[in-house]
């Protein structure tokens, strides 16, 4: 049989070690896919079925969720894989030549405007918000109550 890891694209000059056993090391999939029999399937007190019923239910679940995952992986897995993999060439492509210049594009010019718009606002704001400090620095208010 296959080994613990292997995996080889020796064409590509690709090698890659995948651990055969634990498929999901960064736990991807910890709490979505995660469904047993258990987490289905539950009966409340008081509200039980035959033990016979409860074990077949539980054996015929399991088995045809263990079967039915090998049945589909195996014959849609490889196409499934494929698209996915289009996609996120694509993607990554998208990413890397147009997505990735286009803001550094946004960047620069945004750095134009800000600064010509920093300009205008020292240029014709700051003389006219100077000038109403001045006016109503002198203003003092006062509060009383009266009784």
């Amino acid at each position: 049989l296959f080994d613990h890891y292997s995996y080889h694209c020796p064409a590509n000059g690709h090698h890659k070690e995948i651990d055969l056993i634990n498929r999901d090391p960064k736990q991807v999939n910890e709490d979505v896919v995660k469904v047993d029999f258990e987490d289905v399937i539950a009966e409340p007190d008081g509200t039980h079925s035959l033990d016979g019923v409860w074990k077949a239910s539980y054996t015929t679940f399991t088995v045809s969720k263990y079967w039915c995952y090998r049945i589909l992986s195996a014959i849609l897995g490889i196409p499934v894989a494929l698209l996915w993999g289009f996609l996120f060439a694509c993607l990554s492509f998208c990413h890397i030549w147009a997505v990735v210049p286009c803001i550094k594009s946004c960047l620069i010019e945004s750095q134009c405007l800000s600064r010509i718009y920093s300009l205008a606002i020292h240029t014709f704001c700051d003389p006219l918000f100077e000038a109403l400090a001045k006016i109503f620095s002198s203003v003092r208010v006062v509060l009383r109550k009266e009784v």
